[in-house]
C-alpha cells in the first residue's frame, strides 16, 4: 500500500493545461487529491497560476481534509506573491468545500 510520501505528483494528471481567461473551476475532490494533501495544495497554486488577472477560479477541494482555512489559505499564502483575494463560497453536497480565488 503507497501513502502520500510514495505519490509522485509528476505522475498525477494536472489540473489545466491553459491559460483560463475566463473564472472557472478546479476539480480537486478526485481520490488522489484526498490521499494528498500536498498535491491538492500544489494543484491548487497551479490553478491560480493559470487563471488570468481580472478574473477567479473556484477551487472544489476534497472534503477528507477538513475546511480550508485549516490548510490551504497559510499555504496559498506562503506559495504565491500575495496579490490574491478569496472568499468561503460554501461546502458542497458531497462534503468538498469551494473556495473562490479572485487574481488580479
Amino acid at each position: 500500500m503507497s501513502t502520500s510520501h510514495d505519490h509522485d505528483h509528476a505522475e498525477a494528471d494536472p489540473v489545466t493545461d491553459r491559460m483560463h481567461d475566463t473564472s472557472w473551476s478546479a476539480n480537486l475532490e478526485h481520490p488522489k487529491h484526498a490521499s494528498d494533501r500536498d498535491l491538492l495544495v500544489s494543484q491548487a497554486v497551479d490553478a491560480i497560476e493559470h487563471t488570468e488577472p481580472g478574473n477567479h477560479v473556484n477551487l472544489v477541494t476534497h472534503g477528507d481534509h477538513g475546511h480550508p482555512s485549516e490548510y490551504l489559505y497559510e499555504a496559498l499564502e506562503d506559495r504565491t506573491d500575495g496579490d490574491l483575494e478569496w472568499e468561503y463560497i460554501e461546502q458542497c453536497g458531497c462534503g468538498g468545500h469551494v473556495t473562490r480565488v479572485y487574481v488580479d
